[in-house]
């Protein structure tokens, strides 16, 4: 085994062949959240079959589809509504048509109802419930991948560590096969993967995470502004995130592991757009521990002056979309 560092972002871009997987996460399903399950067509959406086609002509591969747990299974270990399954699944169905591969995303922070998966309210068996009965419903489209939770957080890293292994083993219980992408503690940020202000770092714990089905990506979410909250579109500096990844990457390559960049954006300015081509680089740089990663966000509900936006507007790209050009082929 090598012991070399990760890559600096030095190398042109055409010397590494691309990531696996290059996406967009398309938003919509999980917006109206204070109103669950609220209305269809009112509080939330599901986007276009069309739109996978635009960004799959992009040169895209992978759309992560967010979701609330809530909607899919209005109670805990029971049946999916079927209304809100053949709305996921008419999605899921059109960008697999297409060749395109679909992160699925429950959006839902390692919560149900506001209530932390692990505690006497949603037990892990619940948790493990939901995943049985999704990977049921696609675990035999091979353009499927599924991402275990978006973003847990405030809770002891040992808890989530335990939802997780509870939700992978029920997945391969059902014979699944696909990829799964686990995220860790404390909003799952690349930056503080090492940290310990969330609890245990998951440096540490997510190192119990375990797959019998050796198909593991580890997901972290990186944003570039100040606190890396996704809520600025100040970017740090054309460097910040190498920088913030530099740990992870670090992580990934001494433990023999993957990860996929499952959120990451910048605003419309040219800190953001050296700082997006970057780290977009380095990652490439570093494609042994580096699976892919989706931009934050499409989908056709974002205000017209949402920062990160890559929706097309009136048929034309919006700006960020040049910046992610090279990185798509």
């Amino acid at each position: 085994a090598t012991t070399a560092a990760p890559q600096s972002p030095t190398t042109p871009a055409t010397t590494s062949p691309p990531l696996s997987w290059r996406g967009v996460s398309l938003a919509g399903a999980e917006f109206g959240e204070s109103k669950l399950p609220g209305s269809y067509g009112a509080d939330y959406i599901y986007p276009a079959n069309e739109s996978v086609g635009y960004y799959k002509a992009k040169g895209m591969n992978l759309v992560r589809v967010p979701f609330r747990w809530e909607r899919l299974q209005p109670q805990l270990n029971q049946d999916f509504d079927a209304a809100e399954l053949a709305r996921l699944r008419s999605l899921v169905d059109a960008a697999a048509a297409q060749g395109v591969d679909v992160l699925l995303d429950p959006h839902n922070y390692a919560r149900y109802r506001g209530e932390i998966v692990g505690s006497d309210a949603v037990p892990h068996t619940a948790f493990a419930d939901f995943w049985r009965r999704l990977a049921l419903q696609f675990k035999d489209n091979p353009h499927i991948l599924f991402g275990l939770m978006n973003e847990p957080h405030s809770m002891a890293t040992e808890t989530w560590v335990a939802a997780a292994n509870a939700g992978i083993a029920a997945i391969r219980g059902t014979g699944a096969s696909n990829v799964i992408t686990v995220p860790g503690n404390g909003w799952t940020g690349a930056h503080s993967w090492s940290q310990n202000f969330y609890g245990t770092p998951n440096a540490q714990a997510m190192l119990n995470v375990t797959d019998s089905g050796n198909k593991l990506l580890f997901e972290v979410h990186q944003y570039l502004d100040g606190d890396s909250s996704g809520q600025s579109a100040t970017c740090v500096s054309p460097t910040i995130g190498v920088e913030r990844l530099r740990d992870f990457t670090g992580w990934l390559k001494a433990n023999g592991k993957r990860g996929l960049l499952g959120e990451f954006a910048g605003g419309d300015n040219d800190t953001c757009r050296q700082a997006v081509s970057a780290t977009l680089q380095y990652m490439k740089d570093n494609g042994d521990q580096w699976a892919g990663w989706v931009w934050w966000a499409g989908g056709p509900w974002w205000p017209a002056d949402y920062i990160y936006d890559i929706e097309p507007k009136a048929g034309s790209d919006r700006p960020q979309m040049q910046w992610l050009a090279p990185y798509l082929n």
